[in-house]
């Protein structure tokens, strides 16, 4: 190396030394956006997830219809009944997407309900479904032990029961049930922990609150994030992870979140497994006066996507389509009137969204444009 060379580099070293500024970390810094840019395409090429028998996902394109179907379907006068497990925009999702393309298909919604995360009250409100004699069930179950009885009772009185994310334990599909549809929870989760690593620029400290129960579609998530984060940004740490298990799952998570700061004062971020735990999140980063710990989750809920927006805590997260889902589910519960073979189980691409994205993401995750107040709280 010349002697001027050598100059201009230890002159580099000495003003980064200067400014505070490591010269590893702004090469790690380079990396780490890299890492994300190169998986975040990645996960955009397919789906990642496997249904909760190991089944290989289909499309939701490869249902289709012919002219003398749909004009059959509509021709029988039948019904269906909703069975939620909560609350939520993504409930909302859901049911704008069932309630659509049930209209087009000439099915009548008899009923919907949603049962606070509580399988006693699921139990009870899908035998009162029930006794309204529905020709199609659409249902996420709360718990897939504790209702399964009484899914069994609905596919015996002869209703199509098309599963939302979870099944139920002990039932057969093609049999009992004609399919499960979902997201694509372990690619959403790997989103989110991209999105997190070139925040973070691959080095921090995270800690994780997870879903403490046997729901298959939250552990999906929840693997997906934790073996992103630890294969592809081994200097980010997870020092905590604590589970919560509801039906206060906001509640739940700022209590969980509480003792994670307290524990650690100084952590970079905390993953939340969805918008309403990533909620309870935000309230204890307020009342810790805490302004610099990071956010990322799951799902786009009107709360979270308004803190991406506005450059809040929520830096990133890994949404699903339930609009999508819905309007699929509907198709897959037609497939079976008809009597046509459909998949086991569909599953609905990944989405990653960051600030840039929001508002764009909330038109393909609702099918309809972004909210005023959304629109309101972007910052450019």
């Amino acid at each position: 190396m010349k002697a001027s060379n050598k100059s201009k580099v230890v002159l580099a070293v000495l003003t980064a030394a200067l400014l505070g500024v490591s010269t590893i970390s702004a090469v790690g810094a380079e990396s780490a956006a890299s890492i994300a840019k190169k998986g975040l395409a990645e996960l955009a090429k397919g789906v990642y997830s496997t249904g909760p028998n190991g089944e290989t996902a289909a499309p939701a394109a490869s249902l289709t219809f012919t002219s003398a179907e749909l004009a059959k379907l509509k021709g029988m006068n039948a019904t269906a009944a909703i069975a939620f497990h909560l609350t939520s925009d993504w409930t909302s999702g859901q049911q704008a997407g069932l309630t659509k393309r049930f209209g087009e298909l000439g099915i009548k919604i008899v009923g919907v309900t949603q049962a606070d995360f509580k399988a006693d009250v699921q139990v009870s409100q899908i035998q009162t479904l029930m006794a309204k004699k529905p020709n199609i069930l659409v249902s996420i179950p709360v718990d897939g032990q504790a209702t399964a009885e009484a899914y069994k009772a609905a596919a015996a009185a002869g209703a199509k029961i098309v599963f939302m994310d979870n099944t139920a334990a002990g039932l057969t599909v093609g049999k009992d049930y004609v399919s499960v549809v979902s997201a694509d929870n372990y690619a959403n989760g790997a989103a989110s922990a991209y999105i997190l690593g070139r925040e973070l620029k691959g080095k921090g400290t995270i800690a994780l609150i997870h879903h403490a129960a046997d729901f298959w579609v939250t552990k999906q998530r929840w693997n997906g994030f934790k073996e992103t984060i630890t294969k592809k940004f081994p200097g980010i740490k997870i020092v905590d992870d604590q589970g919560i298990s509801g039906p206060d799952f906001a509640g739940d998570a700022q209590k969980a979140a509480t003792a994670i700061l307290t524990k650690n004062p100084k952590i970079s971020a905390i993953w939340a497994v969805w918008d309403t735990p990533a909620e309870g999140v935000m309230a204890a980063l307020r009342d810790a006066g805490n302004t610099t710990t990071k956010i990322a989750t799951q799902d786009l809920g009107a709360n979270v996507a308004i803190s991406l927006a506005k450059k809040g805590p929520v830096i990133g997260l890994g949404a699903q389509r339930p609009y999508d889902a819905g309007v699929t589910e509907a198709n897959l519960a037609a497939y079976s009137l008809l009597g046509k073979k459909a998949p086991a189980y569909i599953a609905m691409p990944a989405l990653a969204v960051d600030h840039a994205g929001v508002l764009k993401a909330w038109q393909t995750v609702y099918s309809a444009s972004a909210p005023a107040d959304l629109k309101a709280s972007f910052k450019k």
